[in-house]
């Protein structure tokens, strides 16, 4: 009876793990709906002359491959470890009083290093991800905070912005993403792992152009050029040059 009352017991816990339920305690931004990508092949107006800048050097916080947040020897988060994850430098990001960190799991997370609370967690892969469509799904890239908003990019197909605030994504492209993005308003400039680079509109997600680069790490952007390795482009309109 006690074997029958167990198995119950777990298949009714997995069965309440649905991709809308918390894993974690605070609140938890489900996995995006995918749809199809929503390409306007039109050129980019009024694009800034440089990039955001991120700066974390006095952000005291690290993180190690599983999924571990450290303040010093002092644990501060534990995640969920993953048996497949790719070499990274990833570092936790310092916004006011909250730490905001990418995990392998393909998860973004948000707490306070003092209480060890967390504010919210949000996914970001493709649902098919969910059923063995990507065995990785690390979040490499580096993470972005540009005022309320939180821009990551995930292996396990997905672009995001998310509320700072309260973890609500607001958008998400099906782009996998590996490498560093930049972002210039009003574009994200994010290489995909298929070795196309694309334009995404940050207010919505639409993709204002896309072109093919092949494989490609090292993106830099000024004065409306993008350079991409040995490729230089126009920013506003996606052609080589």
């Amino acid at each position: 009876m006690r074997k029958i009352a167990f198995a119950t017991l777990l298949l009714g816990t997995i069965a309440g793990c649905t991709k809308h339920d918390p894993i974690l305690p605070g609140v938890r931004t489900a996995i995006f709906d995918e749809g199809e990508t929503n390409i306007i092949n039109t050129p980019i107006t009024d694009l800034a002359a440089t990039p955001i800048a991120m700066e974390n050097i006095d952000c005291p916080y690290r993180q190690d491959a599983s999924n571990v947040i450290w303040d010093g020897e002092r644990r501060i988060y534990t995640g969920f470890p993953t048996g497949n994850s790719v070499r990274t430098t990833q570092s936790p990001i310092c916004v006011g009083n909250y730490v905001v960190a990418g995990l392998t799991t393909g998860e973004v997370v948000k707490l306070n290093p003092k209480s060890r609370q967390i504010a919210w967690t949000a996914d970001v892969y493709r649902p098919s991800n969910m059923t063995g469509g990507a065995s990785v799904l690390d979040i490499v890239a580096p993470i972005v905070i540009d005022g309320d908003a939180v821009y990551a990019g995930g292996m396990g197909d997905a672009f995001c912005r998310i509320n700072l605030g309260n973890g609500r994504i607001k958008w998400c492209t099906t782009i996998g993403v590996s490498s560093p993005f930049i972002i210039a308003h009003p574009a994200a400039f994010v290489m995909g792992t298929d070795g196309v680079l694309y334009a995404v509109r940050l207010s919505d997600g639409a993709v204002y152009w896309k072109t093919e680069i092949g494989k490609c790490a090292r993106l830099s952007y000024a004065d409306g050029v993008l350079r991409a390795c040995k490729t230089k482009i126009n920013a506003s309109t996606g052609e080589k040059m």
